[in-house]
């Protein structure tokens, strides 16, 4: 009977839409995540490596789709400025997983628009120097940071040479259940990793982005479109002189 019981609980659960925030203590809210898939049931493994390729020339300026997606998506938009913080260094300071920088041509001027984000290379400099291995690569090349034991020591965050990861320096009342934050801890893009482990196949930023300038998917399949487009398209890394071989690479630069 328990056994029957169990089952439909279960199926009740996948059925059932998730109320918008529970109160777990005082003025913390957690945001509940919406089941859309079936959650995973294998181990990671290597014969995917998610990745991504930025056509730069569809980035248009002034654009910041990505970016407020990216912020709903994670819960970043829920993190407020503390009372009586700086406005200029509140803005140097809040969490960004996505960048829009302009890089200009010495030579020529050309001035170029693009997100930045974790590039999630395949030698990770911030694995390397991480004390307590909070900061990790899974197996299907997704690096990504275990907030239950990261100390808040920044070596990541200094070793990441594109500036990629973020702290967190207040106190944080509201958050998603998919994307857990708290004070002193590090993070960064992880390719919607949530997404990926329920059984979908894009990011948010992909999702959001009207210019179609992000493709999104498994560089180890020839037949994905991110691996049809890297075919296509020619390519490069961002400081690729660090041999880090990385999982975002970009065209039209």
């Amino acid at each position: 009977m328990s056994s029957v019981n169990d089952q439909g609980r279960r199926d009740f659960l996948k059925k059932t839409v998730a109320a918008t925030s529970v109160t777990v203590a005082p003025g913390v809210v957690l945001h509940t995540l919406q089941a859309q898939a079936e959650p995973r049931t294998t181990p990671v493994t290597d014969k995917v490596r998610w990745g991504m390729l930025i056509d730069t020339s569809k980035c248009a300026d002034g654009c910041t789709d990505c970016v407020e997606a990216c912020d709903r998506e994670n819960g970043i938009d829920l993190v407020n400025k503390p009372e009586g913080a700086d406005d200029a260094l509140w803005e140097r300071q809040r969490p960004h997983w996505i960048r829009h920088v302009k890089l200009r041509d010495n030579m020529t001027g050309r001035i170029t628009n693009l997100p930045l984000m974790c590039q999630h290379c395949e030698h990770p400099p911030c694995v390397d120097v991480c004390p307590t291995g909070a900061s990790f690569k899974r197996a299907d090349g997704i690096v990504m940071v275990d907030r239950h034991i990261c100390i808040g020591c920044r070596y990541c965050m200094m070793a990441c040479p594109y500036k990629a990861r973020s702290f967190i320096h207040a106190e944080v009342a509201e958050k998603l259940t998919r994307t857990p934050r708290g004070k002193g801890c590090v993070e960064s893009c992880n390719f919607c990793v949530h997404r990926l482990d329920n059984g979908q196949t894009t990011t948010a930023c992909q999702d959001a982005c009207k210019h179609q300038a992000i493709v999104f998917g498994d560089l180890n399949d020839p037949q994905s479109p991110v691996s049809k487009a890297l075919k296509q398209y020619p390519s490069v890394q961002i400081r690729d002189d660090l041999k880090l071989n990385t999982g975002v690479r970009y065209t039209n630069i």
